[in-house]
């Protein structure tokens, strides 16, 4: 940044009208430039040795005097433009209009009602949004992070920068690309895990709905996202419902069999164990998951978990 420039911006900051994105350059070059650093010490100073002297009112010799001058130098002015004779005959005209109250008013009234069809016009031929989707933004919202401090030198004044989060609310159909999207963030970066279970919850109802989730982009993603939370959410609850909704594809996909058969193997909660096992049923032929089954029933630490293998396995054809 060069020295014009922030001398322009050194006058901004110390009436507190400098941009906060300028800030951070103007206080860089400040660090370097010395010339710039006196400058701004100097006028700050000023600010603050004037704060401390009395208003003083001008005298009346002074003020006759600048009126003189003033109507000198507005005799001088050359003659207006057309656009400026038209907007001064405009405001004549309406100085006139006030000696007539009756046609003012019904000038008035029939501006009233030109307005309000126009209104009327635009509002019933604008184009209409594809769906109900409502923004709600609070004016208050709490503090992210402090951008900048800048205290003004020999004095209790501090400049504090920050930025705030304002939270939103958007409400539409589950069927919206931008519902599907929160949701799918939802499973990952929710602030708490109730929140992370809804978004599970959703996206699973979605699957066993076969609302958007058999191929293409958004399918892919969602089944991915169910994949994710199956392998590493810590709350069983959410676990579960990944599971509800990987049920589908346990046939086709052999990605959410071998999570299906991870989950078998290694998760620490019984009950997720015992689901992926009643979901591996339709598939029990597949050699992977009769080998996994047999490992289970016989070497689990939970006897449950060894007793509903064994009985899965005994209602295969293929046994050995």
């Amino acid at each position: 940044m060069k020295c014009e420039k922030v001398q322009q911006n050194i006058v901004l900051v110390t009436y507190g009208e400098l941009p906060d994105e300028d800030v951070a350059s103007l206080e860089q070059h400040l660090a370097e430039c010395e010339a710039c650093n006196r400058e701004l010490k100097g006028l700050l100073a000023m600010h603050e040795a004037l704060a401390y002297r009395p208003l003083v009112e001008p005298s009346p010799n002074l003020l006759a005097q600048s009126r003189m001058r003033l109507d000198e130098e507005l005799d001088n002015i050359p003659p207006h433009g057309l656009l400026t004779r038209l907007r001064s005959n405009l405001w004549g005209w309406l100085g006139h209009m006030q000696g007539a109250p009756a046609l003012m008013t019904l000038l008035v009234g029939v501006g009233f009602l030109g307005g309000n069809f126009t209104y009327r016009y635009q509002v019933a031929h604008q184009p209409k949004p594809p769906s109900a989707i409502i923004l709600h933004s609070p004016a208050d919202g709490v503090i992210a992070n402090i951008t900048g401090i800048v205290q003004t030198p020999n004095s209790q004044v501090v400049q504090v920068s920050y930025n705030r989060v304002v939270p939103e609310t958007i409400q539409g159909s589950l069927e919206e690309p931008q519902i599907r999207q929160l949701l799918l963030i939802g499973t990952k970066a929710a602030a708490t895990s109730g929140v992370r279970t809804n978004s599970v919850a959703l996206l699973a109802d979605e699957c066993r709905a076969g609302h958007q989730c058999v191929g293409g982009a958004d399918g892919g993603g969602i089944r991915d996202a169910l994949l994710v939370s199956l392998r590493y959410d810590k709350n069983p609850g959410v676990r579960l419902k990944a599971l509800d909704g990987l049920q589908p594809y346990v046939a086709e996909d052999q990605r959410v069999r071998d999570a299906l058969l991870e989950a078998l193997m290694h998760d620490a909660n019984s009950n997720v164990r015992t689901r992926a096992i009643s979901l591996l049923q339709p598939v029990e032929s597949d050699s992977s998951v009769r080998q996994v089954m047999r490992t289970v029933s016989t070497t689990d630490d939970n006897p449950y978990i060894r007793t509903v293998s064994t009985h899965a396995l005994a209602g295969t054809a293929d046994i050995q």
